[in-house]
């Protein structure tokens, strides 16, 4: 991480890294996210169901081991018509090989050990589907307890969690940028804007290319402005914290994250060490040193 990159990071909460994915990662995590969304919309409403955070039910996928929740159900035209659709395709990593490269990633991990003080470990991982019309409701900023705070200690930044949004094609305002509140992550005050995020004051879009990435922390104030185009705008988001905080996906919370056996075959021992449920053998942690 830059020295710039660490000055704007502070201030304002976020990065937009340009080309953090290489044009073959970009292609491959393409198709796969495309398969994986085919899937989970075909199987979305079957069983084994699961009661997640707030009640959300999801679907478990005893298959390819990912959960899927949506704001829709099959002949529900309300959803459609007040915030369009949207699809949460949590634990993706268990669905597919090709996403494994965001694991330990190579670009990507710098930023992860510059943010978070402690041992890294990933919490969160989601395919995030947003169909024409469909909005993401802002959350977050101000003070928001220990459980996301972001902070200045022992002369570097300390953030609790921190999430990548890798783009998989170029997203405009128009196609439903990600957005945010800069500098919230500081505030004192919770926010008193109750709308949607592109009429609360302050929020900004940020467009991308495909294969750019957005680095933000989780008390940043953020959302997703309508998509107002005809583009499903897909985007993968992997979170970061601390090992001990453990999974933070709707349908996991809290809980050991949902990473199958045959998932944790597939990696060497880096990657594997980025999963809160997994241990490397004291050979390996005395070369890391």
């Amino acid at each position: 991480m830059t020295e710039t990159e660490q000055y704007t990071f502070d201030l304002n909460g976020y990065l937009v890294i340009p080309q953090l994915l290489a044009t073959d990662e970009t292609a491959s995590l393409a198709k796969a996210a495309e398969v994986l969304t085919e899937h989970a919309e075909d199987h979305l409403e079957d069983p084994p169901r699961v009661t997640a955070l707030r009640g959300v039910a999801y679907h478990r996928d005893e298959e390819l081991g990912y959960h899927v929740s949506c704001n829709w159900r099959s002949g529900d035209d309300t959803a459609k018509q007040v915030n369009g659709r949207s699809l949460l395709i949590e634990d993706f990593f268990n669905a597919n090989s090709a996403f494994d490269c965001l694991v330990n990633h190579a670009r990507t991990q710098p930023y992860v050990t510059a943010l978070i003080s402690e041992r890294p470990a990933i919490n969160n991982s989601e395919l995030r589907v947003r169909y024409p019309g469909n909005l993401s409701g802002t959350h977050m900023g101000g003070p928001l307890g220990a459980k996301y705070r972001y902070r200045f200690y022992d002369g570097r930044m300390d953030c609790m969690m921190i999430r990548v949004i890798y783009f998989l094609h170029d997203v405009s305002t128009d196609q439903g940028a990600f957005c945010v509140v800069p500098g919230t992550h500081k505030s004192n005050f919770a926010s008193p804007y109750h709308c949607a995020p592109h009429e609360e004051p302050n929020m900004v879009p940020l467009e991308v290319k495909a294969g750019d990435a957005i680095l933000f922390t989780e008390n940043l104030r953020h959302g997703g402005v309508p998509n107002l185009s005809e583009q499903v705008r897909k985007t993968l988001h992997v979170g970061y914290g601390p090992y001990w905080l453990k999974s933070q996906n709707i349908a996991t919370m809290d809980q050991d994250p949902y990473i199958l056996e045959q998932t944790l075959e597939r990696y060497d021992d880096a990657q594997k060490h980025l999963f809160h449920t997994y241990e490397l053998p004291k050979r390996v942690l005395t070369r890391a040193r």
